[in-house]
Order: C-alpha cells, then structure tokens, then sequence
C-alpha cells in the first residue's frame, strides 16, 4: 500500500472504502472512514494501519478491517494498471494507424508510388494542384504538444482568477477538509459572507457609503464594574435614619393617644423638607395649621372670623416641640465607627501578618531582597545541615553559636532602641500620674488624732507632691486635718496610704483624759467639687483652735474644719 495514488482515485476509493467498513462491521462511521484514507493516503501498511484503527475498535475487529482494506487497495491498484496498459495500447495502434495515414498521402501528394522504380514526370496542371492541396493542408494539420510529466502552470488574470493558456476561466477541483478544526473554520467563513453579503443587500440608502466595511454583530465581553467607595454606607445611613424616623413617629402617635394630644398626631407625620430653603416664609406655620382652617393668616386677624378656629383642638395641655440639634454639614455623610471584638482583632493582626509575610516571600522569589539564613540551633543542628555538620562537627557548632550570639546582640540593640531615655521616662510617668480635672475633682478630708512623727509627716507631704495632688494639713493638739484634691486614681492611691500603708497604731498618744492610747487615722468626708481650692500641699501648725479654722477659710473650706473638729469633739466612732 506504499504505492502513491493521485486525489482523483482516492475521491472514486473513498465510497469503496466506506461500503467495506459497513459490510464488515454492520454500521457506517465517517471516523473511521477519515482515519483509513488518512492511512491510505500516506502509504501504510497493514500493522500502522490496524495500529491507527485501535482507538476506534478492538484489535480483532481492527486487524479483519485492515486485511479488507489492503485487498481493496491491491484491487483497485491492479484494475488501474490495466486500463492504463490497455489504453496506452490504444493510443499505441492508433498513432501507428495515423502515421500510416501520412505517409499515404504524403506519397500521393509527392506522386511517388513505391511499387514503381522510377518517378513519373506530371504536367503543369498536376503541379498546380499539389501546390494547393499543400497550402490547403497546412491550414488543418497543428503541432502536436510536447507530453511532460510536469503539472501545467497556474495562470492568474488581473482579478486573482484561474484561466488557462486561452484565457478561459477554470475550475479548480476542491478538496473538502477533514479535520473537525476546518470544518469549523469554513462553516464560519460560509456564514460571515452570507451576513455580509446580506447586509449589503438590506443596507442601501443614499447616505450609505460602500467604502466603509459593515461589521457583524458582535459579543462584548462582559466588564468588572465597580462600585463606587461608600455607596453600600450611604444607603444603610439611609435605612437607619429612615427606620429611626419611623420609631419616632410611632412614639410620638402613642404619646399623643395617652395624652389627648390631637396635634402631636399631626406632627409625627410631619416629615423634614431638605430641598425647601431656610429662607422661605410659609403662608401658615405648621402649629397653627392644626387650629386655623384657613391657608393664610388674612382673615384670622378680624374679629367676625371666629369660626376659622378650630376650638376643639385647644386643650389645658402645653405642647413643648421636640429640640434637635442642626447638623454641622449637611452634604457630609455621617459614618458610624466600627468597633471590633477581641476575636477580630487577633484575626485582623494576625491577616496583616500574613500579607507582610507573603510580600516578603514574592521580594525574595523575584530576586529583590536576599533568603534569610535558616535559624539555626543546638537542638535543630544535625537536621538543617545534615552531611556538613557529620564532615566538620566542630566548624558547624561554632558557626552556630555566632549565629546564636548575633540574634542575641540583635535582639538586644532592638530593645535599647525602644527604651526610653531618663527625660521620657520622667515624662511618661508624669502623664500617667496627671489626670483631667476639668469635669469634677475628687475631695477627701481625713483626721489624724497625732500627727508628731517626723516620717509619717515626709509620707503624707510627700506622697502628695508625686501625686501631683493638691491641698493643706493643718496640725492643732488631737485634732489634724489633711485635705487632699486630685483625680479618681491618685485619690485611690492616697487613700490606701492613709488608711492601709501607714501604721497609725504604733504611735502612742495620750487622750484628753490623760491615758495611753493607739494612734488612728480616719476619713471624715469623700466627695466631688468643681474645681481646685488649694495649691502645692504645705504643713501648717496652730496654737488654737481659730487659727486652724482661719487657714481653711483663707480657701473658702471652712466647713472641713468645722465637720473634722465636731467628730473630735464628740469622740464619734471612725465613720468611712
């Protein structure tokens, strides 16, 4: 089957071909007619044809229709052989039949008759006829073309068209394709011209021009369109207000029907008019609308027109409209703060991270930062470096305990970057301690039955100053009183050093009767004023009674005074 067959034979084969594959297989399949004149076509043999039609059938099957195949194309080769021998026999008797044929009439042109020996001399009139039967002749016989085996020359005109030497235009045969592929691209070709060709026919106007190329009708891709930043935002500020409007009106409907409010009804369906200017004068104020049964206020002004009012809508109730507070700017939308739980926050950190981390791995891929060493260390050793750590263990554990040394003099210098200098944390410490008192500030009075202790003096007045806490201690015989001021925290603080830290029950005292008593510390009153009374906190001693209390009223406190020697008076028990 190596043997070259011309297309026009294969086109006669390929019907042949198709009516073997039904005959031995009981069904038609253009598959595998395509594959076996594929293998016709380029000269295989049994085995590479059988091993063609595999995917198509078994080996069995396959093998039966190859045998088939190769005798039709034995077939078929040898009845194309004899009639090319019989018709070149053909053509070989019938040029010997017309060489014959000349050289008869050659001989009676020339008036030379083999059977005689000596040419016979013609008259003038036979010569004149010779001369035309040879002119007559020429006219009829044409030189025979010279026979190539090489295909004839495509000859193109001026429109791209096939013709022959004559300039006839010829038909080419075609040759349909087989590949799924092309079939596809030649049905597409087929129908793109059928809609050009329609279009040209269905487009004819006088303002159509025939230079410009109507293209088909074609698919868009289908494109990312984006919202714009703060829409979904806006239109769930809408949603809140608008719900928050309608709560309003329903409390203010149930309002109305508890208290007999007919007008307040009429306002919660009131609703606010954005586009109408502050400038605009309304003919009748919404509140009197709901009295008045009149658009304007002309006629009200007479006297005679007392049926304009609506009587029964005045009541002994007082009607206060509800204040609101204008926006600051309107046209800017409001956004409310997004407040996070524990749990996304973690994750929110955690999501950072790793997006830091990836931009780090895409850096080091493309080339633009450098790996990082593997941390190495005692315990990962042999793992990480594996055959260099067994070659030269030494070398290896040096080499990793300077790695260890580095990220330790790293993390070192990292830490005393951070920290902060002698001046910042004197700063810091300050405004922790220092706390707002604008709002209010926190007021305790404490009594101190002795106050003669030199160190228990240094705490209190000490103790107040790192604070930054203000106030006075005023020292008279049994009865001391400090007054100390500042915010929640440092009062707590000063608290639990009066109270807790220092030990009042050392020192012993002697009472008014003259026994030995316990010293204590108690707190008279706790509570909150509107500002600062006192300054930097100083220790002022009194010989009497009025001197002490001049102190205090000097600050307009007088009364811490009065409340702190009344309980020492009366001996009332330690009231918190």
């Amino acid at each position: 089957m190596a043997k070259y067959i011309p297309n026009k034979d294969l086109e006669d084969l390929k019907p042949r071909v198709a009516n073997v594959i039904h005959k031995s297989l009981g069904y038609s399949d253009p598959s595998l007619v395509t594959v076996i004149m594929n293998s016709i076509t380029s000269g295989h043999d049994k085995r590479r044809m059988t091993d063609k039609l595999i995917p198509l059938l078994d080996i069995e099957r396959g093998s039966k229709l190859a045998d088939r195949i190769q005798d039709l194309v034995i077939h078929y080769n040898k009845n194309a052989q004899s009639k090319i021998g019989n018709k070149r026999s053909a053509e070989d008797s019938e040029g010997e039949q017309k060489k014959k044929q000349k050289d008869e009439r050659a001989q009676i042109i020339t008036g030379i008759n083999p059977a005689m020996p000596k040419p016979v001399q013609l008259p003038s009139t036979l010569l004149a006829l010779k001369s035309k039967i040879d002119s007559g002749m020429l006219k009829f016989i044409a030189p025979k073309p010279a026979v190539t085996d090489k295909p004839a020359p495509l000859i193109l005109d001026s429109e791209g068209r096939t013709v022959d030497v004559t300039g006839k235009e010829v038909q080419l045969t075609h040759i349909l394709p087989t590949l799924k592929a092309n079939i596809r691209a030649q049905k597409r070709e087929v129908l793109s011209q059928h809609i050009r060709e329609k279009s040209e026919d269905t487009v004819e106007s006088k303002f159509f021009d025939n230079r410009i190329a109507i293209k088909g009708a074609v698919r868009s891709k289908r494109a990312l369109k984006f919202h714009e930043p703060g829409k979904f935002q806006q239109l769930a500020d809408r949603m809140r207000m608008k719900a928050q409007l309608e709560k309003l009106q329903n409390e203010i409907s149930q309002i109305a029907r508890r208290t007999g409010i007919s007008s307040a009804a009429k306002l919660a369906k009131l609703e606010s008019k954005q586009k109408e200017e502050l400038d605009e004068v309304p003919e009748i104020e919404w509140w009197d609308s709901v009295i008045i049964n009149d658009t304007t206020y002309d006629q009200v002004q007479d006297e005679n027109c007392v049926h304009l009012i609506n009587k029964s809508a005045i009541t002994h109730l007082v009607e206060h409209p509800i204040q609101m507070k204008p926006p600051s700017d309107p046209l800017k939308p409001v956004f409310m703060p997004l407040f996070l739980t524990k749990q996304e926050k973690k994750k929110l950190r955690r999501q950072n991270r790793r997006e830091a981390w990836k931009e780090e791995q895409e850096k080091i891929r493309l080339g633009l930062v450098p790996p990082p060493e593997p941390k190495l260390r005692i315990s990962n050793l042999m793992r990480v470096l594996g055959t260099e750590a067994v070659q030269d263990p030494t070398k290896m554990e040096a080499h990793v305990r300077a790695q260890m040394a580095k990220r330790q003099k790293a993390h070192e210098e990292a830490n005393a970057s951070r920290k902060l200098t002698v001046e910042q944390k004197r700063d810091k410490t300050v405004r922790k301690l220092k706390e707002d008192t604008s709002t209010g500030v926190h007021v305790a009075v404490f009594r101190v039955d002795g106050l003669s202790s030199v160190t228990k003096k240094y705490k209190i007045e000490t103790n107040a100053k790192q604070l930054f806490m203000t106030g006075s201690v005023v020292m008279f015989q049994d009865c001391n009183v400090v007054v100390v001021e500042g915010g929640p925290k440092q009062m707590k603080k000063y608290k639990r050093l009066m109270l807790h830290r220092i030990k009042w029950e050392e020192d012993i005292i002697k009472s008014k009767n003259g026994d030995e008593v316990p010293n204590k510390c108690c707190l008279v009153w706790e509570g909150l004023v509107k500002q600062r009374n006192f300054g930097e906190i100083k220790l002022k001693a009194c010989a009497t009674e009025k001197l002490a209390r001049e102190q205090l009223r000097k600050h307009g406190v007088e009364h811490y005074w009065d409340l702190a020697f009344s309980k020492s008076v009366l001996d009332l028990p330690d009231d918190k």
